[in-house]
């Protein structure tokens, strides 16, 4: 597992480049707020997460229980997942809003264009809207 990514992966970089190509500015992996996003718009008060579904738990086509050592496994990915609704949870409550976009939406056999996440992802940036998620095709 010392060699699982845990920023800059492919997905994340996706994201980054289209945003950054089409005029955005963030930071990245802020420390200093609840869960370390992965992108930070701090005059839009906005994080977004690129999770990856198998580290994440995510219910779609990617993510499969290891056969391998199943009780641990278990253990490890609900134990993410709670710590993924903590973080929600404390993101909301001082006052920011976040963007969550699955690694199923960018690839695998349900993938979205990319040119689709990107524009979901702007529309959510601009509008102030709510928290939302990007899933991929079910």
């Amino acid at each position: 597992m010392a060699g699982i990514r845990a920023s800059d992966t492919k997905p994340e970089l996706l994201i980054r480049k289209s945003l950054h190509s089409l005029g955005f500015r963030y930071r990245l992996h802020d420390r200093s707020l609840p869960g370390n996003p992965d992108i930070v718009f701090r005059t839009r008060r906005a994080v977004i997460f690129v999770h990856g579904c198998f580290w994440h738990a995510h219910e779609c086509g990617l993510f499969k229980w290891p056969r391998t050592r199943p009780g641990w496994w278990k253990e490890k990915l609900m134990a993410n997942r709670r710590r993924d609704i903590q973080v929600r949870d404390q993101i909301r409550d001082i006052g920011w809003r976040q963007l969550t976009i699955w690694e199923c939406a960018i690839r695998g056999s349900g993938r979205r264009d990319i040119s689709e996440v990107v524009a979901m992802t702007v529309a959510w940036i601009s509008d102030a809207g709510v928290d939302k998620e990007i899933t991929g095709l079910q």
